[in-house]
Protein backbone atom coordinates (compact mmCIF):
# COMPACT_ATOMS: atom_id res chain seq x y z
CA UNK A 1 0.00 0.00 0.00
CA UNK A 2 1.03 3.57 -0.61
CA UNK A 3 -0.55 5.75 2.02
CA UNK A 4 0.19 8.18 4.80
CA UNK A 5 -0.84 7.10 8.26
CA UNK A 6 -0.52 9.04 11.44
CA UNK A 7 2.76 8.15 13.13
CA UNK A 8 3.79 5.86 10.25
CA UNK A 9 7.42 6.06 9.07
CA UNK A 10 8.20 8.82 11.52
CA UNK A 11 8.44 12.32 10.12
CA UNK A 12 7.60 12.46 6.41
CA UNK A 13 8.56 15.41 4.32
CA UNK A 14 5.76 15.74 1.77
CA UNK A 15 6.71 17.44 -1.45
CA UNK A 16 4.22 17.23 -4.28
CA UNK A 17 6.25 18.26 -7.27
CA UNK A 18 6.40 17.35 -10.92
CA UNK A 19 8.71 15.50 -13.25
CA UNK A 20 7.07 17.13 -16.19
CA UNK A 21 6.30 20.49 -17.72
CA UNK A 22 2.52 20.64 -17.27
CA UNK A 23 1.93 24.34 -17.34
CA UNK A 24 1.01 24.30 -13.63
CA UNK A 25 3.18 25.97 -11.03
CA UNK A 26 3.02 23.82 -7.87
CA UNK A 27 4.00 26.80 -5.72
CA UNK A 28 1.21 28.98 -7.03
CA UNK A 29 -1.90 28.87 -4.84
CA UNK A 30 -4.87 27.85 -7.00
CA UNK A 31 -8.34 27.11 -5.68
CA UNK A 32 -8.70 23.65 -7.18
CA UNK A 33 -11.79 21.45 -6.80
CA UNK A 34 -11.91 18.07 -5.12
CA UNK A 35 -12.70 15.35 -7.68
CA UNK A 36 -14.14 11.90 -6.98
CA UNK A 37 -14.75 9.12 -9.50
CA UNK A 38 -17.22 6.31 -8.78
CA UNK A 39 -16.33 3.59 -11.31
CA UNK A 40 -18.45 0.46 -11.50
CA UNK A 41 -17.84 -2.52 -13.78
CA UNK A 42 -19.58 -4.00 -16.78
CA UNK A 43 -22.84 -2.12 -17.19
CA UNK A 44 -24.34 -0.42 -20.21
CA UNK A 45 -26.70 2.59 -19.88
CA UNK A 46 -29.30 0.30 -18.28
CA UNK A 47 -30.39 2.83 -15.65
CA UNK A 48 -33.61 4.83 -15.15
CA UNK A 49 -32.10 8.14 -16.27
CA UNK A 50 -31.23 6.45 -19.57
CA UNK A 51 -34.79 5.17 -20.02
CA UNK A 52 -34.48 1.69 -18.46
CA UNK A 53 -36.42 1.59 -15.18
CA UNK A 54 -35.98 -2.14 -14.57
CA UNK A 55 -33.62 -1.60 -11.62
CA UNK A 56 -34.60 0.61 -8.68
CA UNK A 57 -31.69 3.06 -8.20
CA UNK A 58 -32.82 5.98 -6.00
CA UNK A 59 -29.29 7.12 -5.10
CA UNK A 60 -28.03 7.21 -8.66
CA UNK A 61 -31.29 8.79 -9.81
CA UNK A 62 -30.90 11.60 -7.28
CA UNK A 63 -27.27 12.11 -8.28
CA UNK A 64 -28.28 12.18 -11.95
CA UNK A 65 -30.90 14.89 -11.37
CA UNK A 66 -28.10 17.16 -10.16
CA UNK A 67 -25.62 16.09 -12.86
CA UNK A 68 -24.64 16.45 -16.46
CA UNK A 69 -25.96 13.25 -18.07
CA UNK A 70 -23.88 12.29 -21.10
CA UNK A 71 -25.95 10.35 -23.60
CA UNK A 72 -23.02 9.42 -25.84
CA UNK A 73 -20.07 8.16 -23.80
CA UNK A 74 -17.91 5.33 -25.16
CA UNK A 75 -14.91 3.37 -24.03
CA UNK A 76 -12.10 2.46 -26.44
CA UNK A 77 -12.22 -1.32 -25.93
CA UNK A 78 -15.16 -3.39 -24.71
CA UNK A 79 -13.23 -4.97 -21.86
CA UNK A 80 -11.63 -3.68 -18.66
CA UNK A 81 -7.81 -3.77 -18.82
CA UNK A 82 -7.27 -2.05 -22.20
CA UNK A 83 -10.04 0.39 -21.28
CA UNK A 84 -8.31 1.21 -17.98
CA UNK A 85 -4.99 1.77 -19.74
CA UNK A 86 -6.83 4.43 -21.74
CA UNK A 87 -8.25 6.04 -18.61
CA UNK A 88 -4.94 6.31 -16.75
CA UNK A 89 -2.85 7.54 -19.71
CA UNK A 90 -5.22 9.49 -22.01
CA UNK A 91 -3.91 7.32 -24.88
CA UNK A 92 -5.50 4.81 -27.25
CA UNK A 93 -4.42 1.25 -26.35
CA UNK A 94 -3.43 0.47 -29.93
CA UNK A 95 -0.95 3.36 -29.85
CA UNK A 96 0.88 2.29 -26.67
CA UNK A 97 0.68 -1.51 -26.90
CA UNK A 98 -1.97 -2.14 -24.22
CA UNK A 99 -4.79 -3.39 -26.47
CA UNK A 100 -4.63 -7.14 -25.68
CA UNK A 101 -6.70 -8.48 -22.77
CA UNK A 102 -4.90 -9.21 -20.47
CA UNK A 103 -1.12 -8.82 -20.35
CA UNK A 104 -0.70 -10.12 -16.78
CA UNK A 105 -2.25 -10.04 -13.31
CA UNK A 106 -1.48 -6.50 -12.19
CA UNK A 107 -5.18 -6.13 -11.44
CA UNK A 108 -4.91 -4.63 -7.99
CA UNK A 109 -2.28 -2.45 -6.38
CA UNK A 110 -0.96 -5.50 -4.54
CA UNK A 111 -0.95 -7.58 -7.72
CA UNK A 112 1.99 -9.56 -9.04
CA UNK A 113 5.10 -7.79 -10.31
CA UNK A 114 6.54 -11.04 -11.59
CA UNK A 115 5.40 -12.54 -14.86
CA UNK A 116 4.89 -16.20 -15.74
CA UNK A 117 6.30 -17.57 -18.97
CA UNK A 118 3.42 -20.00 -19.44
CA UNK A 119 1.03 -19.16 -22.28
CA UNK A 120 -2.05 -16.99 -21.66
CA UNK A 121 -3.23 -17.43 -25.27
CA UNK A 122 -1.98 -17.25 -28.84
CA UNK A 123 -1.45 -14.29 -31.15
CA UNK A 124 -2.81 -14.15 -34.69
CA UNK A 125 0.32 -15.85 -36.00
CA UNK A 126 -0.29 -18.78 -33.65
CA UNK A 127 2.56 -17.91 -31.30
CA UNK A 128 2.00 -18.46 -27.55
CA UNK A 129 1.76 -15.31 -25.46
CA UNK A 130 3.47 -15.08 -22.09
CA UNK A 131 2.54 -12.71 -19.27
CA UNK A 132 4.18 -9.30 -19.55
CA UNK A 133 3.93 -5.70 -18.43
CA UNK A 134 3.45 -3.40 -21.41
CA UNK A 135 6.35 -1.02 -22.00
CA UNK A 136 4.58 2.12 -23.15
CA UNK A 137 6.23 5.15 -24.83
CA UNK A 138 8.70 6.85 -22.52
CA UNK A 139 6.90 10.22 -22.52
CA UNK A 140 3.58 8.76 -21.36
CA UNK A 141 2.77 8.90 -17.65
CA UNK A 142 -0.16 8.07 -15.41
CA UNK A 143 -2.10 11.33 -15.44
CA UNK A 144 -2.33 11.29 -11.66
CA UNK A 145 1.36 12.21 -11.50
CA UNK A 146 0.40 15.58 -12.97
CA UNK A 147 -2.34 15.86 -10.34
CA UNK A 148 0.12 15.14 -7.53
CA UNK A 149 2.54 17.64 -9.05
CA UNK A 150 -0.12 20.35 -8.82
CA UNK A 151 -0.75 19.61 -5.14
CA UNK A 152 -3.51 17.00 -5.29
CA UNK A 153 -3.70 14.12 -2.84
CA UNK A 154 -4.49 11.14 -5.08
CA UNK A 155 -6.06 7.87 -3.93
CA UNK A 156 -7.23 4.74 -5.72
CA UNK A 157 -9.53 2.14 -4.14
CA UNK A 158 -8.59 -0.25 -5.47
CA UNK A 159 -8.38 -1.80 -8.94
CA UNK A 160 -5.64 -0.70 -11.32
CA UNK A 161 -5.46 -3.28 -14.17
CA UNK A 162 -3.57 -0.90 -16.45
CA UNK A 163 -1.78 -3.62 -18.46
CA UNK A 164 1.35 -2.56 -16.55
CA UNK A 165 2.21 -2.49 -12.85
CA UNK A 166 0.99 0.74 -11.27
CA UNK A 167 4.05 2.90 -10.56
CA UNK A 168 4.55 4.12 -6.99
CA UNK A 169 4.58 7.68 -8.31
CA UNK A 170 0.94 7.48 -9.48
CA UNK A 171 -0.87 7.48 -6.12
CA UNK A 172 -0.57 8.69 -2.54
CA UNK A 173 -2.76 5.73 -1.56
CA UNK A 174 -3.44 2.70 -3.72
CA UNK A 175 -5.11 -0.17 -1.89
CA UNK A 176 -8.44 -1.43 -0.59
CA UNK A 177 -8.53 1.15 2.19
CA UNK A 178 -7.50 4.15 0.08
CA UNK A 179 -9.72 7.19 0.63
CA UNK A 180 -9.85 10.96 0.40
CA UNK A 181 -10.39 10.93 4.18
CA UNK A 182 -6.61 10.82 4.74
CA UNK A 183 -6.00 13.94 2.66
CA UNK A 184 -3.87 16.49 4.55
CA UNK A 185 -5.65 19.69 5.52
CA UNK A 186 -5.57 22.41 2.91
CA UNK A 187 -4.96 20.09 -0.06
CA UNK A 188 -7.46 19.17 -2.77
CA UNK A 189 -8.00 15.47 -3.44
CA UNK A 190 -8.62 13.24 -6.42
CA UNK A 191 -10.06 9.86 -5.45
CA UNK A 192 -11.25 6.84 -7.41
CA UNK A 193 -13.58 4.29 -5.83
CA UNK A 194 -14.12 0.98 -7.59
CA UNK A 195 -17.42 -0.92 -7.32
CA UNK A 196 -17.09 -4.53 -8.44
CA UNK A 197 -20.59 -5.77 -7.59
CA UNK A 198 -21.69 -5.46 -11.23
CA UNK A 199 -18.68 -7.29 -12.69
CA UNK A 200 -19.34 -10.14 -15.13
CA UNK A 201 -18.18 -12.70 -12.55
CA UNK A 202 -20.92 -11.60 -10.15
CA UNK A 203 -23.51 -13.04 -12.54
CA UNK A 204 -22.45 -16.53 -11.45
CA UNK A 205 -20.86 -15.77 -8.08
CA UNK A 206 -24.06 -14.03 -6.88
CA UNK A 207 -26.56 -16.39 -8.49
CA UNK A 208 -27.67 -17.79 -5.13
CA UNK A 209 -28.32 -14.36 -3.65
CA UNK A 210 -31.96 -13.22 -3.48
CA UNK A 211 -33.17 -11.65 -6.72
CA UNK A 212 -34.52 -8.16 -6.12
CA UNK A 213 -35.61 -7.85 -9.75
CA UNK A 214 -38.08 -10.40 -11.12
CA UNK A 215 -36.83 -12.46 -14.07
CA UNK A 216 -40.28 -12.09 -15.60
CA UNK A 217 -39.97 -8.29 -15.77
CA UNK A 218 -36.54 -7.86 -17.35
CA UNK A 219 -36.26 -6.63 -20.94
CA UNK A 220 -34.48 -8.91 -23.42
CA UNK A 221 -32.59 -7.51 -26.42
CA UNK A 222 -33.49 -9.17 -29.75
CA UNK A 223 -30.30 -11.25 -29.78
CA UNK A 224 -31.41 -13.16 -26.65
CA UNK A 225 -33.95 -15.99 -26.96
CA UNK A 226 -36.95 -16.27 -24.69
CA UNK A 227 -35.56 -18.68 -22.09
CA UNK A 228 -35.88 -19.05 -18.30
CA UNK A 229 -32.11 -19.40 -17.70
CA UNK A 230 -31.43 -16.33 -19.83
CA UNK A 231 -34.02 -14.37 -17.84
CA UNK A 232 -32.51 -15.53 -14.57
CA UNK A 233 -29.06 -14.17 -15.42
CA UNK A 234 -30.42 -10.93 -16.87
CA UNK A 235 -32.36 -10.41 -13.62
CA UNK A 236 -29.15 -11.08 -11.66
CA UNK A 237 -27.46 -8.22 -13.53
CA UNK A 238 -30.27 -5.81 -12.64
CA UNK A 239 -30.29 -7.09 -9.04
CA UNK A 240 -26.55 -6.41 -8.83
CA UNK A 241 -27.19 -2.87 -10.09
CA UNK A 242 -29.58 -2.35 -7.18
CA UNK A 243 -26.83 -3.43 -4.77
CA UNK A 244 -24.46 -1.03 -6.56
CA UNK A 245 -26.91 1.80 -5.98
CA UNK A 246 -26.86 1.21 -2.22
CA UNK A 247 -23.05 1.21 -2.24
CA UNK A 248 -22.96 4.47 -4.19
CA UNK A 249 -25.42 5.96 -1.69
CA UNK A 250 -23.10 5.16 1.22
CA UNK A 251 -20.11 6.69 -0.57
CA UNK A 252 -22.06 9.87 -1.27
CA UNK A 253 -23.24 10.06 2.33
CA UNK A 254 -19.61 10.06 3.52
CA UNK A 255 -18.94 13.16 1.44
CA UNK A 256 -22.07 14.80 2.80
CA UNK A 257 -21.20 13.94 6.41
CA UNK A 258 -17.78 15.55 5.91
CA UNK A 259 -19.34 18.69 4.43
CA UNK A 260 -17.64 18.01 1.09
CA UNK A 261 -20.54 17.06 -1.17
CA UNK A 262 -20.86 20.60 -2.55
CA UNK A 263 -17.10 21.09 -2.64
CA UNK A 264 -16.45 18.11 -4.88
CA UNK A 265 -16.92 17.22 -8.55
CA UNK A 266 -18.39 13.70 -8.69
CA UNK A 267 -18.24 11.43 -11.72
CA UNK A 268 -19.99 8.09 -12.16
CA UNK A 269 -19.37 5.63 -15.00
CA UNK A 270 -18.75 2.00 -15.92
CA UNK A 271 -15.49 0.66 -17.35
CA UNK A 272 -17.06 -1.15 -20.33
CA UNK A 273 -20.40 -2.42 -21.56
CA UNK A 274 -22.73 -4.88 -19.88
CA UNK A 275 -21.55 -8.31 -18.69
CA UNK A 276 -23.91 -10.52 -20.67
CA UNK A 277 -23.10 -12.34 -23.94
CA UNK A 278 -22.71 -10.02 -26.96
CA UNK A 279 -22.13 -7.12 -24.57
CA UNK A 280 -18.72 -7.03 -22.92
CA UNK A 281 -15.84 -7.67 -25.38
CA UNK A 282 -17.90 -6.54 -28.39
CA UNK A 283 -17.23 -3.50 -30.55
CA UNK A 284 -20.91 -2.72 -30.93
CA UNK A 285 -22.74 -0.21 -28.76
CA UNK A 286 -23.52 -3.10 -26.39
CA UNK A 287 -19.81 -3.30 -25.52
CA UNK A 288 -18.64 0.29 -25.91
CA UNK A 289 -21.51 2.61 -24.93
CA UNK A 290 -21.56 3.50 -21.23
CA UNK A 291 -23.40 5.46 -18.56
CA UNK A 292 -21.56 8.64 -17.61
CA UNK A 293 -22.72 11.45 -15.35
CA UNK A 294 -20.85 14.31 -13.69
CA UNK A 295 -22.10 16.40 -10.78
CA UNK A 296 -20.66 19.82 -10.06
CA UNK A 297 -21.03 21.50 -6.65
CA UNK A 298 -24.63 22.56 -5.96
CA UNK A 299 -25.79 20.86 -9.15
CA UNK A 300 -24.30 23.45 -11.49
CA UNK A 301 -24.52 22.67 -15.23
CA UNK A 302 -27.05 19.85 -14.66
CA UNK A 303 -28.86 18.56 -17.74
CA UNK A 304 -28.54 16.20 -20.67
CA UNK A 305 -25.52 16.39 -22.96
CA UNK A 306 -25.58 14.90 -26.46
CA UNK A 307 -21.88 15.58 -27.15
CA UNK A 308 -19.85 12.43 -27.87
CA UNK A 309 -17.06 11.69 -25.40
CA UNK A 310 -14.52 8.88 -25.26
CA UNK A 311 -12.66 7.32 -22.36
CA UNK A 312 -9.47 8.65 -23.94
CA UNK A 313 -10.83 12.08 -22.98
CA UNK A 314 -11.11 11.38 -19.24
CA UNK A 315 -7.48 12.07 -18.32
CA UNK A 316 -7.18 15.43 -20.13
CA UNK A 317 -10.65 16.46 -18.92
CA UNK A 318 -9.81 15.71 -15.28
CA UNK A 319 -6.60 17.71 -15.60
CA UNK A 320 -8.53 20.52 -17.25
CA UNK A 321 -11.10 20.56 -14.42
CA UNK A 322 -8.17 20.86 -11.99
CA UNK A 323 -6.83 23.82 -14.02
CA UNK A 324 -3.82 21.77 -15.14
CA UNK A 325 -2.87 21.96 -18.81
CA UNK A 326 -2.97 18.45 -20.33
CA UNK A 327 0.36 17.42 -21.88
CA UNK A 328 0.55 17.69 -25.65
CA UNK A 329 1.14 13.97 -26.19
CA UNK A 330 -2.29 12.94 -24.85
CA UNK A 331 -4.56 11.72 -27.63
CA UNK A 332 -7.77 12.53 -25.78
CA UNK A 333 -9.29 15.99 -25.61
CA UNK A 334 -10.78 17.84 -22.66
CA UNK A 335 -14.55 18.21 -22.90
CA UNK A 336 -14.82 20.39 -19.77
CA UNK A 337 -12.66 22.74 -17.72
CA UNK A 338 -10.04 25.41 -18.35
CA UNK A 339 -8.60 23.65 -21.40
CA UNK A 340 -11.84 22.51 -23.01
CA UNK A 341 -11.54 21.50 -26.67
CA UNK A 342 -14.05 21.60 -29.51
CA UNK A 343 -16.48 18.64 -29.49
CA UNK A 344 -15.17 15.51 -31.14
CA UNK A 345 -16.74 14.29 -34.39
CA UNK A 346 -15.84 10.62 -34.10
CA UNK A 347 -15.38 7.82 -31.57
CA UNK A 348 -12.74 5.15 -32.24
CA UNK A 349 -12.46 1.66 -30.78
CA UNK A 350 -10.49 -1.55 -31.09
CA UNK A 351 -10.71 -5.28 -30.42
CA UNK A 352 -7.72 -7.61 -30.31
CA UNK A 353 -6.92 -10.55 -28.02
CA UNK A 354 -9.45 -11.45 -25.33
CA UNK A 355 -7.88 -14.04 -23.03
CA UNK A 356 -7.08 -17.07 -25.19
CA UNK A 357 -8.67 -15.78 -28.44
CA UNK A 358 -7.17 -13.22 -30.82
CA UNK A 359 -8.82 -11.16 -33.54
CA UNK A 360 -8.36 -7.64 -34.90
CA UNK A 361 -11.30 -5.26 -35.31
CA UNK A 362 -11.40 -1.47 -35.54
CA UNK A 363 -14.45 0.81 -35.36
CA UNK A 364 -15.37 4.43 -35.92
CA UNK A 365 -18.67 5.93 -34.86
CA UNK A 366 -20.25 9.33 -35.30
CA UNK A 367 -23.40 10.51 -33.54
CA UNK A 368 -25.55 8.11 -35.55
CA UNK A 369 -23.59 5.56 -37.57
CA UNK A 370 -21.15 2.78 -36.70
CA UNK A 371 -18.52 1.47 -39.13
CA UNK A 372 -16.67 -1.78 -38.32
CA UNK A 373 -13.55 -3.08 -40.08
CA UNK A 374 -12.83 -6.78 -39.60
CA UNK A 375 -9.21 -7.65 -40.39
CA UNK A 376 -9.97 -11.36 -40.07
CA UNK A 377 -13.42 -11.96 -41.57
CA UNK A 378 -12.65 -15.67 -41.67
CA UNK A 379 -12.99 -15.76 -37.87
CA UNK A 380 -16.42 -15.98 -36.19
CA UNK A 381 -17.83 -13.07 -34.15
CA UNK A 382 -18.30 -15.35 -31.12
CA UNK A 383 -15.17 -16.18 -29.15
CA UNK A 384 -15.39 -19.25 -26.94
CA UNK A 385 -13.73 -17.57 -23.94
CA UNK A 386 -13.49 -20.02 -21.03
CA UNK A 387 -14.02 -17.34 -18.39
CA UNK A 388 -17.45 -16.38 -19.75
CA UNK A 389 -18.60 -20.00 -19.86
CA UNK A 390 -18.96 -19.97 -16.08
CA UNK A 391 -22.21 -18.09 -16.74
CA UNK A 392 -25.29 -20.34 -16.85
CA UNK A 393 -26.77 -18.21 -19.60
CA UNK A 394 -23.70 -18.62 -21.84
CA UNK A 395 -23.85 -22.39 -21.54
CA UNK A 396 -27.57 -22.30 -22.25
CA UNK A 397 -27.01 -20.29 -25.44
CA UNK A 398 -24.37 -22.78 -26.59
CA UNK A 399 -26.75 -25.66 -25.88
CA UNK A 400 -29.53 -24.00 -27.87
CA UNK A 401 -27.10 -23.30 -30.70
CA UNK A 402 -25.85 -26.87 -30.83
CA UNK A 403 -29.44 -28.17 -30.85
CA UNK A 404 -30.40 -25.89 -33.74
CA UNK A 405 -32.83 -23.88 -31.64
CA UNK A 406 -31.41 -20.43 -32.40
CA UNK A 407 -32.51 -18.56 -35.50
CA UNK A 408 -32.67 -15.04 -36.87
CA UNK A 409 -31.26 -12.39 -34.49
CA UNK A 410 -30.48 -14.95 -31.75
CA UNK A 411 -28.23 -16.93 -34.12
CA UNK A 412 -26.45 -13.94 -35.68
CA UNK A 413 -23.63 -13.80 -33.08
CA UNK A 414 -22.79 -17.46 -33.79
CA UNK A 415 -22.40 -17.10 -37.58
CA UNK A 416 -19.23 -18.88 -38.80
CA UNK A 417 -17.55 -15.86 -40.41
CA UNK A 418 -17.77 -12.07 -40.56
CA UNK A 419 -17.97 -9.67 -43.48
CA UNK A 420 -14.90 -7.51 -44.13
CA UNK A 421 -16.85 -4.43 -43.12
CA UNK A 422 -20.03 -3.69 -41.21
CA UNK A 423 -22.18 -0.58 -41.08
CA UNK A 424 -25.08 0.20 -38.74
CA UNK A 425 -27.61 2.97 -38.26
CA UNK A 426 -27.57 3.18 -34.46
CA UNK A 427 -30.65 5.39 -34.39
CA UNK A 428 -32.99 2.97 -36.15
CA UNK A 429 -31.01 -0.13 -35.12
CA UNK A 430 -29.74 0.46 -31.53
CA UNK A 431 -28.72 -3.20 -31.11
CA UNK A 432 -26.56 -3.15 -34.28
CA UNK A 433 -28.21 -6.17 -35.88
CA UNK A 434 -28.85 -5.00 -39.49
CA UNK A 435 -25.60 -4.69 -41.45
CA UNK A 436 -26.09 -2.03 -44.15
CA UNK A 437 -22.60 -2.21 -45.63
CA UNK A 438 -23.91 -3.13 -49.11
CA UNK A 439 -26.76 -0.61 -49.13
CA UNK A 440 -25.92 2.03 -51.78
CA UNK A 441 -28.04 4.59 -49.94
CA UNK A 442 -25.24 4.88 -47.36
CA UNK A 443 -22.25 4.81 -49.71
CA UNK A 444 -21.16 8.39 -48.95
CA UNK A 445 -21.38 7.95 -45.18
CA UNK A 446 -19.52 4.62 -45.35
CA UNK A 447 -16.76 6.28 -47.38
CA UNK A 448 -16.54 9.13 -44.87
CA UNK A 449 -16.18 6.79 -41.89
CA UNK A 450 -13.76 4.51 -43.71
CA UNK A 451 -11.50 7.51 -44.42
CA UNK A 452 -11.85 8.76 -40.83
CA UNK A 453 -10.76 5.36 -39.50
CA UNK A 454 -7.75 5.21 -41.82
CA UNK A 455 -6.68 8.73 -40.84
CA UNK A 456 -7.02 7.93 -37.14
CA UNK A 457 -4.83 4.83 -37.49
CA UNK A 458 -2.18 6.84 -39.32
CA UNK A 459 -2.29 9.55 -36.67
CA UNK A 460 -2.12 7.46 -33.48
CA UNK A 461 -0.53 4.27 -34.82
CA UNK A 462 -1.66 0.68 -34.47
CA UNK A 463 0.77 -1.64 -32.74
CA UNK A 464 -1.43 -4.65 -33.55
CA UNK A 465 -0.18 -4.47 -37.12
CA UNK A 466 2.44 -6.99 -35.94
CA UNK A 467 1.65 -10.19 -33.97
CA UNK A 468 1.54 -9.73 -30.21
CA UNK A 469 4.47 -12.09 -29.67
CA UNK A 470 6.64 -9.90 -31.89
CA UNK A 471 5.49 -6.79 -30.02
CA UNK A 472 6.44 -8.40 -26.70
CA UNK A 473 9.88 -9.23 -28.08
CA UNK A 474 10.38 -5.57 -28.89
CA UNK A 475 9.23 -4.49 -25.42
CA UNK A 476 11.19 -7.21 -23.60
CA UNK A 477 14.39 -7.92 -25.57
CA UNK A 478 15.64 -11.49 -25.17
CA UNK A 479 12.37 -12.29 -23.37
CA UNK A 480 13.58 -10.34 -20.34
CA UNK A 481 11.84 -7.43 -18.70
CA UNK A 482 14.07 -4.33 -18.85
CA UNK A 483 15.10 -2.77 -15.55
CA UNK A 484 15.10 0.87 -14.53
CA UNK A 485 18.57 2.12 -13.70
CA UNK A 486 19.29 2.99 -10.09
CA UNK A 487 18.78 6.67 -9.25
CA UNK A 488 21.71 8.80 -8.16
CA UNK A 489 21.75 11.00 -5.05
CA UNK A 490 23.63 14.29 -4.79
CA UNK A 491 23.74 16.37 -1.59
CA UNK A 492 24.79 20.00 -1.33
CA UNK A 493 24.09 22.39 1.54
CA UNK A 494 21.46 20.18 3.18
CA UNK A 495 19.64 19.78 -0.14
CA UNK A 496 19.06 16.55 -2.05
CA UNK A 497 19.06 16.26 -5.82
CA UNK A 498 17.93 13.00 -7.45
CA UNK A 499 18.64 11.92 -11.01
CA UNK A 500 18.07 8.82 -13.11
CA UNK A 501 19.47 7.86 -16.50
CA UNK A 502 16.55 5.75 -17.74
CA UNK A 503 14.55 7.75 -20.34
CA UNK A 504 10.94 8.17 -19.25
CA UNK A 505 11.48 7.15 -15.64
CA UNK A 506 9.89 8.76 -12.60
CA UNK A 507 11.57 9.04 -9.20
CA UNK A 508 10.01 8.65 -5.77
CA UNK A 509 11.45 9.08 -2.31
CA UNK A 510 10.81 8.72 1.40
CA UNK A 511 12.36 10.88 4.12
CA UNK A 512 12.14 9.35 7.58
CA UNK A 513 13.59 9.87 11.04
CA UNK A 514 13.48 6.09 11.60
CA UNK A 515 15.19 3.28 9.77
CA UNK A 516 12.68 1.20 7.82
CA UNK A 517 12.67 -1.65 5.33
CA UNK A 518 10.79 0.04 2.48
CA UNK A 519 8.95 -1.84 -0.25
CA UNK A 520 7.02 -0.61 -3.26
CA UNK A 521 3.98 -0.34 -0.98
CA UNK A 522 5.35 2.34 1.38
CA UNK A 523 4.62 6.07 1.40
CA UNK A 524 6.53 7.23 -1.65
CA UNK A 525 6.53 10.88 -2.67
CA UNK A 526 6.99 12.18 -6.19
CA UNK A 527 10.36 13.88 -6.85
CA UNK A 528 10.95 16.85 -9.13
CA UNK A 529 13.27 19.46 -7.70
CA UNK A 530 15.88 19.60 -4.95
CA UNK A 531 14.50 18.66 -1.53
CA UNK A 532 15.61 20.03 1.83
CA UNK A 533 16.76 17.27 4.17
CA UNK A 534 15.60 18.93 7.39
CA UNK A 535 16.18 16.89 10.54
CA UNK A 536 15.39 13.46 9.13
CA UNK A 537 18.00 10.70 9.26
CA UNK A 538 17.14 8.42 6.34
CA UNK A 539 16.42 8.85 2.64
CA UNK A 540 15.02 6.09 0.44
CA UNK A 541 14.84 6.51 -3.34
CA UNK A 542 13.36 4.39 -6.13
CA UNK A 543 12.99 4.94 -9.89
CA UNK A 544 10.50 3.42 -12.32
CA UNK A 545 9.81 3.44 -16.03
CA UNK A 546 6.37 2.06 -16.89
CA UNK A 547 6.69 -1.55 -18.03
CA UNK A 548 10.22 -1.87 -16.61
CA UNK A 549 11.23 -3.46 -13.34
CA UNK A 550 11.66 -0.92 -10.59
CA UNK A 551 15.20 0.07 -9.74
CA UNK A 552 16.72 -1.04 -6.47
CA UNK A 553 15.70 0.98 -3.46
CA UNK A 554 18.69 3.20 -2.62
CA UNK A 555 19.20 4.13 1.04
CA UNK A 556 21.07 7.15 2.36
CA UNK A 557 21.70 7.76 6.07
CA UNK A 558 22.50 11.27 7.30
CA UNK A 559 24.73 12.17 10.22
Amino acid sequence: MIKVKKGHLGTLVLLIVSLFATGANPLQKVDRPNIVWFVCEDISPMLPFYGDSTAHTPNLDKLAKESMIFDNCYTTVGVCAPSRSTIITGMYPTSIGTMDMRTAHDVFSLGKRTYATTSVGNDLAGNPIREYSAVIPENVKCFTEYMRAAGYYCTNNDKTDYQFAAPVTAWDENDRTATWENCPAGKPFFSIFEFQITHESKVWLNKNLPQTVSPKSVPLPPYFPEDSIVRQDVARVYSNIEILDKQIGKAIQKLKDAGLYDKTIIMFCSDNGGPLPRGKREEYDSGLKLPFIMRFPKGANAGRVSQMISFVDLAPTTLSLADIKPPEYMQGQAFLGSYKSAPRKYIFGSSDRFDEFSDRIRIVRDNRYLFVKNYHPELPPYKDVRYRKQMDMMMELLKLRDNGKLSGPTALWFRPTKTKEEFYDCQTDPFNMNNLIDNPEYADKIKELRIALDQWKLKVGDMAAIPEGQMIAQMWPNNTQPTTLNPEISIFKNTIQLTDSTPGSSIAYILSDKKIEPTIYNDWQLYHEPVKIGKVKYLYVIANRIGFKDSKIITKEFN
